[in-house]
């Protein structure tokens, strides 16, 4: 089923205060029409409807004498009011009468010259004496009218003086509130859109940041207050988790450092060739856990370094155990030189691993490029099978390999993607002109 509410907080407070408010104006309204009215004297008032009627039916003749047009509507209000009676004078003083007027106004007939407005109202029953007296105009001339009046109704009178009244009032507020209301409601949530803005900064790397408490309503703070806790405790947890690694992989380097020595002694054999495989697997993933550790434990500011000059060191470095492995290693820049801002020592770290990886991967043959591309961008690719389409977000999780293997630990390209998002830089897989992996990383902070 439909909700009869919008789900919006806004538009809901919009809605409700607009609803409200229309209500206690109708009720206010009605209330003091009805007071208004019944407070009048007798509870009545005097309709000038008949009087409009007769006026409404002189005309003029070819000759300049007054007289009523037998008019439908004048038929009806004698055939309604049997006594009915009108008198009207011309600013020429010409005398038009209908009817026979009651005995107490043949004195005030005599005067209208003299008079412009008035509503008589006496206390019989059922009021022979109503008479209004008005200033007209028509076609025929100026006149003063003087006529029998009638009697109006309290419910006549609320819903008309409401029609007259409310209705203006009732379509004024509503234009007023729905510009004003929205105002209203948006600066007293300003600050909870401010907050939802700064969620976005809530980030693993940015462990101490805390949403603000100031600026938003004292009903939602409670809850802003309960996330700063939540994250702190969280940042808690995190920090016993790091350090409970950080310990372990240093206490992992002893034995294993012990174990590599005994091995060593061993006669040469396969079974001494499996150990040792073995036994380096181990102490490579110490290295990298430790490698996670040092990243985050010497993250510092940012400074200018080349690209260029970055990646052929790391190329030079890694050409010989490339080539040992059946490979061609070659360094091909588009560009002269590419300065970025970038802590080297970890980006170094990041591009030794993607060329490892290409080592590790590219099945012993071809060749393995290593490209630093105009747009401040390195690619590193291989020869090798390449990796699917469907695995190229997973091969960033901790420990995720796309086969079992003999050799790593999974860590070297997790690592790899948090060093690139401390730089701000983006890291894609696409596939090489020969169909192996190529790893594109592209930065976006440009030296000063």
């Amino acid at each position: 089923m439909r909700k009869l509410w919008p789900r919006s907080l806004k538009q809901r407070l919009i809605a409700q205060l607009l609803v409200l408010q229309l209500a206690i104006l109708l009720l206010f309204g009605l209330s003091f029409v009805t007071l208004l009215v019944m407070a009048d004297e007798g509870g009545v008032l005097i309709g000038p409807a008949p009087v409009e009627t007769a006026f409404s039916a002189i005309e003029r003749g070819q000759d300049g004498t007054l007289a009523f047009a037998q008019t439908v509507a004048l038929a009806d209000v004698r055939a309604r009011q049997k006594d009915f009676w009108f008198i009207a004078r011309s600013d020429r003083g010409e005398i038009l009468q209908l009817g026979s007027v009651p005995e107490i106004y043949k004195g005030i007939s005599q005067t209208l010259n003299r008079m412009t407005y008035s509503d008589i109202r006496d206390v019989g029953d059922p009021s022979p004496y109503l008479a209004v007296l008005r200033r007209r105009s028509s076609p025929a001339g100026d006149f003063t009218v003087f006529g029998q009046g009638e009697l109006l109704s309290a419910p006549f009178l609320i819903l008309t003086f409401s029609r007259l009244s409310l209705a203006p009032m009732l379509v004024l507020l509503a234009i007023v509130t729905v510009i004003g209301v929205p105002l209203i409601v948006n600066r007293a949530i300003r600050g909870i859109a401010q907050l939802a803005r700064e969620t976005d900064g809530i980030d693993i790397a940015r462990r101490s940041y805390r949403l603000t408490e100031t600026a938003i309503p004292s009903e939602v703070r409670p809850l802003v207050q309960g996330i700063n806790g939540a994250l702190g405790r969280l940042d808690l947890a995190y920090d016993r988790h790091q350090r409970f690694i950080l310990d372990a992989a240093h206490e992992i380097r002893t034995p294993v450092a012990i174990l590599q020595a005994r091995l060593d002694k061993l006669a040469p054999g396969a079974d001494r060739d499996r150990l040792m495989a073995d036994c380096e697997r181990i102490s490579g993933l110490a290295e990298q856990l430790l490698d996670l550790q040092r990243l985050e434990a010497n993250a510092g500011p940012l400074k200018p370094v080349d690209l260029v000059t970055l990646s052929r060191d790391v190329a030079a470095e890694l050409a010989p155990l490339a080539i040992d492995q059946g490979y061609e290693l070659s360094f091909e820049p588009e560009v002269e030189h590419a300065p970025i801002q970038a802590d080297a020592a970890s980006l170094t770290r990041a591009i030794t691993n993607l060329i490892q990886n290409a080592i590790e991967h590219g099945g012993n043959q071809g060749s393995i490029v290593v490209r630093v591309k105009s747009g401040f961008a390195i690619e590193i690719s291989d020869d090798g099978p390449g990796i699917p389409e469907a695995e190229r977000e997973r091969v960033f999780e901790p420990f995720h390999r796309l086969k079992p293997r003999d050799r790593g630990a999974g860590l070297g390209l997790n690592l790899v993607l948090q060093i690139v998002e401390r730089h701000g830089a983006q890291i894609r897989i696409l596939a090489s002109p020969s169909g192996g992996a190529c790893f594109r990383l592209t930065f976006t902070e440009l030296a000063a």
